[in-house]
């Protein structure tokens, strides 16, 4: 798409930022004063965006949230029937991915709509660049489950996955989720990203061990993305160009 077409009846997944509101592209803010109608995670936060770069916006905006979406999805369907075109925003980063829009996304490709999803601000890619740790290849796990029990058995299936593990935590619960990790995986490297990209943005990095005593009593604030090393493998003086993550 250039930036001279015109928007058509479609759903458009906007990235926004994750915490600098700086961290928009031109792309995007194009497409948020342009669609017909915005859904939004929380309107009031989306909102927020159109005061920082003083952007017009469309004169239907509705909620699209986890307690709602299947009435919202009803809503962006009977508008794209119309004609009208529909752009999709989360709180922050990529709809859909640890956020509402999956079922939007769905919804809109069964019923034969188009949907165009905008590269953007993302948590995870952040972490990993900033995180020191080498990996060719991860597994994002999006949010842990809750129960303890559940959380080691889904560290234990990717115990021996030679990728690089990054998922969400609250900041309540960083010191007891770390302390499992370390249990299950070992003593690997590990990044604890708290509130990235924003004023107070802070990487502690270190082996799981150190950052599990560092973290278990530490009362912390603000979104928190942790990164953990792959398992080590050990050298077999094969070929040079076998590579210590290749899956097999």
């Amino acid at each position: 798409m250039t930036d001279t077409e015109e928007i058509g009846p479609a759903l458009y997944l906007i990235p926004t930022p994750i915490g600098n509101l700086e961290d928009i592209s031109l792309r995007a803010m194009r497409i948020l004063q342009s669609v017909d109608a915005l859904a939004c995670e929380d309107t009031r936060h989306t909102r927020k965006i159109f005061e920082r770069h003083s952007l017009e916006s469309p004169s239907i905006i509705f909620a699209c949230h986890a307690h709602n979406e299947d009435r919202a999805v009803g809503r962006i369907l009977s508008l794209l029937r119309d004609g009208k075109s529909v752009g999709l925003t989360s709180d922050a980063g990529a709809p859909g991915v640890s956020d509402p829009g999956q079922r939007a996304a769905a919804a809109v490709i069964e019923a034969g709509y188009e949907v165009i999803s905008l590269p953007g601000p993302s948590a995870v890619i952040t972490a990993l660049t900033v995180s020191g740790i080498p990996a060719p290849a991860f597994s994002f796990l999006g949010f842990l489950p809750r129960r303890p029990g559940r959380q080691r058995k889904l560290f234990n299936a990717f115990a021996d996955v030679p990728t690089a593990i990054v998922f969400f935590e609250s900041p309540f619960r960083v010191g007891k989720i770390l302390k499992i990790a370390h249990e299950v995986l070992g003593d690997r490297p590990a990044a604890v990203c708290i509130e990235l990209t924003k004023k107070f943005e802070k990487i502690h990095r270190g082996q799981l061990a150190d950052l599990t005593e560092q973290f278990f009593e530490q009362k912390i604030k603000g979104e928190v993305t942790i990164v953990i090393a792959p398992p080590q493998r050990e050298e077999s003086g094969g070929d040079e160009d076998d590579s210590p993550y290749e899956m097999p």
